[in-house]
């Protein structure tokens, strides 16, 4: 392995969890003022060599700590995520902390507004204590953020300072935002339980400018996960036009799957044999537990829903691009300095464009939705890889070489999931060469809660799987 690997197991690893501490803030054996000292160690401790965090408010959050103490002591807890540990992705605005974006044009800006979803976690008790780490304006331009588990890969992107936190024990969870691949790629490649939700399904404030992006959690274990998303869908609803996140007040029930479908997606040529080894070695003990696994060339529809994917990449991506480049245009012309080369050619990119062009992208992203409706009789849900492998090594830019393309990774098996507005959970059931891998479970709009209940009963009834670097 490169670097410093702790060669990661999904079989032993644990990270750090709240839902089970609760009974103990109850009966006073335990405080969140406490349990957040020993996060605020574990960040002196790992933070000089991961770099999750963009900024941090030590003394805010040691005042929300006391005053959950205060309110489990005294049995008036706000709700079961009071004095839950939480970092917020430097794209969201904070009241107390700047929002930089990642960026060198936005050094020091400091709206001093609270985003949706942080105003909904604060009024759920949430501890707000730092500012996860993200790609330049949620883009591929990398931040300074390491994989926790080799220091020589990426964390993933653009979500990087979240999931490194979280697999690092810094913190239960924290919020990330996916437009590509950033909630889910990211939580793969650090061995984290995550949440994309439907499209709109939790209010993202005032980041309205695409029309693919969500918030969703990262969390160590399904639970937190899950209680983190549904107090914040239950404050904040979900964006305008939007039912929003509905489900349990508490984590769903596990739901064993009768049938799942699994997409190969146009990341299927693109994977190592290791990586393929883990994965079937996956679908063969799905397969053990009873479950019926239906692929492309069992059914038409399935087939159909491959062919209308297998652009999704350049779809996905070449949407996005066109829907920020105003606001990134005028990034620009007021700071040329300040934006770095690899955003600025997705924004030349973009303004080559036309709105012919865009109309286009829309009609085969429609497409590709109507496909996906198609397959809800066939079965529970769809499943695949989270991430086309192990992180890359990245060793940053080398001055006269072209700008690698990916350096937070390939999202190449998220972009389906993004462009269909589809809600997907990940979770850490495989191991490559001692890093990372998840599997995502895929269902239709506005399915959350189910979704989590299978992912839920796959992660607690089918045995992971480690495959050794061949």
């Amino acid at each position: 392995m490169a670097g410093q690997s702790s060669d990661y197991d999904p079989r032993t690893f644990k990270g750090l969890t709240f839902h089970d501490k609760r009974s103990a803030f109850a009966d006073g054996s335990d405080t969140p003022s406490d349990y957040l000292e020993r996060c605020l160690e574990t960040v002196a401790e790992r933070e000089p060599t991961v770099r999750a965090f963009a900024s941090l408010n030590e003394e805010t959050a040691r005042a929300a700590a006391e005053a959950s103490s205060k309110r489990w002591k005294a049995g008036k807890p706000l709700s079961p995520i009071d004095g839950m540990p939480i970092g917020i992705k430097d794209l969201l605005e904070t009241r107390d902390m700047p929002t930089q974006m990642g960026c060198a044009a936005l050094d020091g800006n400091f709206p001093k507004n609270d985003n949706a979803a942080v105003w909904a976690l604060r009024q759920a008790g949430a501890v707000i204590f730092g500012k996860t780490v993200t790609a330049e304006l949620g883009g591929n331009h990398p931040g300074p953020t390491t994989n926790p588990f080799d220091p020589a890969r990426t964390p993933g992107g653009s979500s990087s300072g979240s999931a490194a936190a979280v697999a690092s024990a810094m913190m239960p969870a924290a919020i990330g935002t996916q437009v590509g691949g950033s909630i889910i790629r990211p939580a793969a490649f650090c061995g984290n339980f995550a949440l994309k939700p439907s499209q709109g399904g939790i209010h993202r404030g005032e980041r309205q400018t695409t029309s693919m992006s969500t918030h969703g959690p990262h969390a160590a274990c399904i639970e937190d996960m899950w209680q983190v998303a549904i107090e914040i869908a239950n404050r904040t609803g979900g964006d305008p036009g939007h039912p929003g996140l509905t489900g349990p007040s508490t984590t769903p029930h596990p739901v064993r799957p009768e049938r799942l479908i699994v997409l190969e997606t146009e990341g299927w040529a693109k994977l190592d044999p290791d990586t393929v080894s883990a994965f079937e070695q996956l679908l063969e003990g799905l397969q053990r537990a009873g479950v019926t696994l239906l692929r492309r060339a069992d059914h038409p529809w399935i087939e159909s829903m491959e062919v209308s994917i297998a652009n999704a990449t350049e779809v996905c991506g070449t949407i996005t691009a066109w829907e920020n480049r105003w606001y990134q245009r005028n990034l620009v012309d007021r700071h040329p300095e300040g934006v770095s080369a690899r955003t600025q050619a997705t924004l030349s990119k973009a303004e080559k464009m036309t709105p012919d062009d865009y109309k286009r992208l829309l009609l085969e992203r429609e497409h590709a939705r109507t496909c996906f409706k198609a397959l809800a009789p066939l079965a529970d849900a769809a499943i695949t890889l989270s991430c086309p492998g192990p992180a890359p090594i990245w060793a940053g830019d080398k001055p006269g070489e072209a700008l690698a393309p990916r350096p937070t990774g390939d999202a190449v098996f998220n972009y389906g999931s993004s462009l269909l507005g589809a809600p997907v959970v990940t979770i850490p059931v495989m191991a490559v060469g001692g890093m990372p891998v998840g599997l995502q479970v895929m269902g239709q709009r506005n399915t959350d809660a189910r979704i989590t209940a299978l992912a839920r009963w796959i992660y607690e009834n089918v045995e992971p799987v480690a495959v050794k670097a061949s």
